[in-house]
Order: structure tokens, then sequence, then C-alpha cells
């Protein structure tokens, strides 16, 4: 393989990788709507009853 090929490959993969945190990053910040913690919620209580 030639220089070009590999220095694109690694571009590419960093490319994925910091997309990949910078979108977790993004999402860690996002508020859940009301409606469904409380679907979670109560699937919790529902499954804890075992």
């Amino acid at each position: 393989m030639s220089l070009t090929w590999i220095l694109i490959i690694i571009a590419i993969v960093l490319g994925v990788i910091i997309g990949n945190i910078l979108l977790l990053k993004h999402s860690a910040n996002l508020k859940m709507p009301a409606d469904k913690v409380k679907k979670i919620e109560n699937e919790d209580d529902e499954d804890s009853s075992w």
C-alpha cells in the first residue's frame, strides 16, 4: 500500500472516533422528556417484583 492510502485510512478512522466522542458529549447534555422518564421508572418498578 502506498503512504497516501495509509494516511487516508488513518484520517477516516480518526474522524469517526472524534465524531463519536463529540456526539456522546452532546447527547449527555440532552434532557429526556418527562413521559419517557415515567415510562422507564414504571418498567423498572414492574421488573423488580420478581
